[in-house]
C-alpha cells in the first residue's frame, strides 16, 4: 500500500462527473473465488483488460503496467498455475514494490521467502515478454547499490526510492542507474525510471517540472495532478525529453482499487470498509459498473483525461484489492 496523498484523484473525478447520479452495486460476472460468488481475481483481470481495450483504441501504443498483485499473472494465481494469455496480451509490463527493500520496513531487506515468491511470478512477466519495473524502499547507499545490482541481474528495471511517500527525486546516485541518451520511444528500451507522485516536496507545478526536466530518467512515474490541478498536454510534453537530450516516456500513476470518501456527500454502493492503514482510504468494489464508468469510457472519465494529457501509459495500483475480497 502507497501513501494515502495518492488517493482521491479517481474521487475529484467523480465528484466532477457523477454527482447527483445514484450510484448501484452490480455484482456481474460469475466464479468461486474467495468466499463470495465472483472470482475476485478474474473480476482484476477482466478491470484490467477493459482499461488496456479502451485505451489501446484511441493510442494502440499506449502502455499499461499494473503494479503488485502478480498472482494474476496465472489463471489460478499460483505459481506454477498456466498463465493468464488474455490478461498477460493486455499488458506491457508489472510493477512490484519492495522486491529486496522494505516489505517489514524502509531500509530493510525482505525476507527470502517472501522475495522468492514475488519472483516466481515476476519471471512469469519476464518468460511472457513484459517488462518487469521494480520500486524498492531503501536509502543507505550500500542497500540502495544492492537493490540495483540484484534487480539488474534479474533483468528487472528498478527505482530505489529513499522516501515512502515517492515525494523526491534521490539525491544518490547522482545519475539514474544506467543512465544514457538513447531515445526512449517503448517500453522495452526503458534502462532505469523514476517514481514521483507526490508533490509534497515542490512549491509550484512549475518547480516539479523543472526538477524532472533536468533529470535523465529513460521513464517517468507521475501524477495526473499537482496539489488538485491537472497537468496541461503543454506539460506532459515538456517532460518527454531527458535533459541529455534523448527522449523518453511519461506514464501517469492510477489507482483502481481504492478511492477516498471526502468528496462524496454520501458514499456510493461501489465503497467499502474503510482501509485501518490509511484513514479516508476505502477498497472499492472494482467490478461495479458504476466505478468502472469514472475510470474508462470517454474523455471526462480518469482514463480519458490522462489520454487528453498525453501520457503514453497508465501505472494501475491497488491492483491486488481482490485479495481484500477473497478474505472476507
Amino acid at each position: 500500500m502507497l501513501n494515502n496523498t495518492r488517493m482521491g484523484r479517481v474521487a475529484l473525478l467523480a465528484i466532477v462527473v457523477f454527482v447527483g447520479f445514484s450510484f448501484a452495486c452490480q455484482d456481474g460476472g460469475g466464479g468461486n473465488g474467495g468466499n463470495g460468488a465472483l472470482d475476485y481475481k478474474q473480476e482484476m483481470r477482466l478491470f484490467v483488460q477493459s482499461i488496456s481495450k479502451y485505451a489501446r483504441g484511441i493510442d494502440p501504443d499506449f502502455i499499461i503496467i499494473p503494479q503488485n498483485g502478480q498472482e494474476l499473472l496465472t489463471q489460478d494465481g499460483e505459481e506454477t498455475g498456466t498463465a493468464a494469455v488474455a490478461y498477460i496480451a493486455a499488458i506491457d509490463g508489472v510493477g512490484r514494490e519492495e522486491l529486496y527493500y522494505g516489505y517489514d520496513a524502509d531500509n530493510v531487506i525482505t525476507p527470502i521467502d517472501e522475495r522468492d515468491y514475488m519472483i516466481s511470478f515476476l519471471d512469469i512477466a519476464r518468460t511472457n515478454s513484459l517488462k518487469v519495473l521494480v520500486t524498492d524502499y531503501c536509502s543507505d547507499q550500500v542497500n540502495v547499490d544492492n537493490s540495483y545490482a540484484w534487480n539488474e541481474a534479474k533483468s528487472y528495471i528498478s527505482f530505489a526510492a529513499n522516501h515512502r511517500e515517492l515525494d523526491n527525486i534521490p539525491a544518490y546516485p547522482v545519475a539514474p542507474n544506467n543512465s544514457n541518451a538513447d531515445n526512449v520511444i517503448f517500453l522495452s528500451q526503458v534502462k532505469n525510471f523514476l517514481y514521483l507522485i507526490n508533490p509534497k516536496s515542490f512549491d509550484s507545478k512549475e518547480d516539479l517540472l523543472n526538477a524532472i526536466q533536468a533529470t535523465d530518467y529513460d521513464l517517468v512515474l507521475i501524477d495526473l495532478f499537482f496539489n488538485g490541478e491537472e497537468l496541461t498536454s503543454a506539460d506532459i510534453a515538456s517532460l518527454k525529453r531527458k535533459h541529455n537530450g534523448g527522449t523518453r516516456l511519461v506514464i501517469s500513476y492510477m489507482s483502481i482499487g481504492e478511492a477516498e470518501d471526502y468528496r462524496y456527500i454520501t458514499p456510493p454502493a461501489w465503497m467499502t470498509e474503510e482501509n485501518p492503514d490509511w484513514p479516508g482510504n476505502y477498497k472499492v468494489r472494482y467490478w461495479d459498473t458504476s466505478w468502472q464508468a469514472i475510470i474508462y469510457g470517454n474523455g471526462s472519465t480518469y482514463l480519458g483525461k490522462i489520454l487528453n494529457a498525453g501520457f503514453d501509459g497508465v501505472y494501475l495500483d491497488i491492483i491486488d484489492a481482490f485479495k481484500y475480497f477473497e478474505g472476507q
